[in-house]
């Protein structure tokens, strides 16, 4: 049985009108998520902001070290549906934390929320959240090769479009990723891998690339090995996510 606290901050109120409908769907995320991965013990905490969370769903989340999700909701503006969602993503996230961990890289952090997409649908069936579905643009995946073990990242760029590349491409990339790997594993799934290190995927990228014709195989190999090196020493980088920011 998974041992799990809510916490509103609720001081002043905001809350209040929402707080029976998230307990009962926390309650139902914690059930259905608990038939398929042993959940952790966990703190659930709740904040309110007016025009909070991803635009047009009011809801949105972060699982940012073991054993805690927080989540943040625009009060009367979300859905069951769309924290439902939120809420087993971040779920998904606790579960690996217990494992390698969310990450640090570049290579990591695509794992772990391509996996993470792929549990929702898993779990919850339908199609993938939007920013699962975004594609990137041509070279992105030639950039993920060579900098597949890079700590020094910018994480918002990559995966929220604060930057040069196009928003949610971090995303879109990792549930690709993933998504190769189930195609030649169909004994596995995104709750099955949840404990597997990130390096396990990149085969699955190298096929990716070459079948948009990139450089595979001992090419990307030599430059990861480059970038791995070069990360080697100290492992300092200051844009890299040292608290994800989830979805």
């Amino acid at each position: 049985m998974t041992i799990w606290n809510i916490h509103f901050l609720n001081a002043r109120h905001a809350l209040t009108g929402d707080m029976a409908e998230i307990r009962a769907t926390a309650r139902e995320a914690v059930a259905q998520v608990g038939h398929l991965v042993t959940l952790p013990p966990f703190d659930l905490v709740i904040r309110a902001e007016t025009g909070g969370g991803i635009p047009d769903r009011g809801v949105g989340g972060r699982a940012a070290m073991p054993g805690l999700i927080e989540v943040t909701v625009n009060p009367g503006r979300f859905t069951h549906d769309h924290l439902m969602r939120t809420l087993v993503h971040e779920m998904h996230h606790l579960v690996r934390w217990e494992g390698p961990g969310y990450g640090r890289s570049l290579g990591e952090a695509l794992v772990s929320e391509g996996l993470a997409g792929h549990f929702v649908t898993q779990v919850l069936g339908r199609e993938p959240d939007p920013w699962d579905a975004a594609r990137p643009v041509p070279g992105c995946l030639r950039q993920v090769g060579h900098l597949w073990a890079r700590r020094d990242f910018d994480f918002d760029e990559w995966f929220h479009g604060r930057g040069k590349i196009r928003k949610w491409t971090g995303y879109g990339i990792g549930h690709r990723l993933i998504a190769e790997h189930l195609a030649q594993a169909s004994d596995e799934n995104a709750a099955s891998l949840a404990w597997t290190p990130a390096d396990m995927f990149r085969p699955a990228l190298r096929r990716l690339m070459a079948a948009e014709g990139l450089e595979t195989d001992d090419e990307a190999s030599e430059g990861i090995a480059e970038v791995q090196a070069a990360a080697a020493p100290g492992e300092t980088g200051t844009s890299a996510p040292q608290t994800p920011a989830g979805i």
